[in-house]
Parts: C-alpha cells; structure tokens; sequence
C-alpha cells in the first residue's frame, strides 16, 4: 500500500491574525487526515513535532515513503501583509510526479476554496522539504493566516481541507477513496479456505496474502464491496463476503 510521510508546519511562532498559530492549525489538519489515510489504505508517519524542517527531511529520507507532504500556511509580510488570499502548492520543478501531484490537490482545493482562481501550483527550487526529499514531494501552503478572511476560512474548513487533500492523494496512487469512520474488529469467514489480500481492491489486483479462516483483522474501511484492512504488517483490500464485523476498535 502507498506510505507517506505527514509533515505538518512545527512553526508555532507563526500566529494567525485570529489566535492559535501555524504548527496548531496544520496538526489539525493532519489529525482530521489521520482516519481518512486509514480507510482508504494510505499507510502514514508523522513528523515528529520536536524536530525541525531538517529533522523532517532527515526522518522522511531515512523511511521508504512515496510521498512526503508538508502542510503549512502562508503570511505575506510588508506592504503586502494581509491584503493576499490563496491557496498556493510548491512542486519541484525537476520531477513529472511532483507536479502531477501538485495538480491533482489543486483541482480538490479548487471545489472547497472561496476563490478558485486564487489556487495554484507553484515551482521551486528552494524550499527544502521540496527539493531535499528522496520521495516525491510538494508543499502545500495552504491559506495566508496573516488575512482575516483566510485564516477564518482555515480554522472553519478542516475536515474539508483533509477531505481534499486524502482524495488528492487516492487519484494520485489510483486507489479508490474512503470516506474515515470509526475502525472495526473483523474475522476471516470462510468455509474454510483462505481468503486472497489483495493490493488494489478487484479480483485481477495483486495477491499480497492469504488469510486462513478466522484470521482475526481490523476493518480501516470500505470501497464498494472490499474492506480495507489491516492485519498483521499487511495491509490491503479483501472482499466483504468473506468477513464479519466483530466491534469497534478502541
């Protein structure tokens, strides 16, 4: 399954103009992705909020991630502070996959932002968690927090801004994706043949592991007709026919 490294602004120093700070608002956002990631089978790792950019860089390249996302919020400064709104994705220039990715969360960010027109992606070669990265990477950042209407509009929108953002994610990897409820306890249920774990949800997807009758698994969530689930260090797809909902997990 796609594996990412989740890097949320560790800038508390940035204030916004409405109270609370960037490292703040950004863990937010991430802790509303959390639940998403996992039902549409997106394995993830946290920054570590004590570490610097650096740190992060170091952690992400020290892991075998297909993306390092780094979430954060803007601020104009000088002339200009407060007066700019938008919504701006950093890419590197140099990798296809980065910009296709970068423009794959514009089009999400598109549906859900006041101001469409005022949402982009933007080339760089000099911001580190872009360019120093061993996975694909972009840079969201993400709303100008130093703009009243801005910072509002991020403080209120998070479960939307984290639905954008998962989705982005799931047409990137081509997977399907699943809307994050609370995850569940299942057992394999079968007459007593294993049942096939798939990579890709479909009976042509790639066999991953076969799960004998009574394998115990955590449901993390749903496409059409296969749970995605978590046994073991697998994760994968496996049909619904073939497994009972036992409790939520706890």
């Amino acid at each position: 399954m796609p594996k990412i490294f989740l890097s949320p602004s560790t800038q508390e120093w940035n204030q916004y103009i409405t109270g609370g700070t960037e490292e703040q608002y950004m863990n937010l956002l991430a802790d509303e992705m959390e639940p998403l990631l996992r039902a549409s089978g997106i394995d993830f790792t946290r920054n570590d909020p004590s570490r610097n950019v650096t740190g992060a860089i170091a952690d992400s390249n020290a892991g075998n991630y297909d993306v390092h996302l780094a979430l954060h919020t803007n601020a104009a400064g000088g002339d200009y502070a407060g007066k700019i709104q938008g919504v701006d994705i950093y890419y590197a220039p140099g990798s296809s996959y980065s910009r296709k990715l970068a423009d794959i969360v514009v089009e999400e960010f598109k549906k859900i932002y006041p101001d469409p027109s005022k949402v982009r992606p933007v080339p760089t070669t000099s911001l580190g968690e872009v360019t120093r990265t061993n996975a694909v990477s972009i840079l969201g950042e993400l709303g100008y927090h130093d703009n009243p209407e801005d910072a509002e509009w991020i403080k209120t929108h998070l479960p939307e801004m984290a639905e954008a953002m998962t989705k982005a994610l799931t047409v990137y990897f081509g997977i399907p994706y699943a809307d994050g409820g609370s995850t569940q306890n299942g057992v394999v249920s079968t007459d007593g043949s294993n049942l096939n774990l798939r990579r890709y949800p479909g009976t042509d997807a790639e066999i991953i592991g076969a799960l004998p009758n009574g394998t115990s698994l955590i449901i993390l969530g749903k496409s059409g007709n296969w749970y995605i689930v978590k046994t073991g260090d697998k994760t994968g797809y496996v049909s619904a026919d073939y497994v009972t909902q036992m409790s939520d997990v706890r």
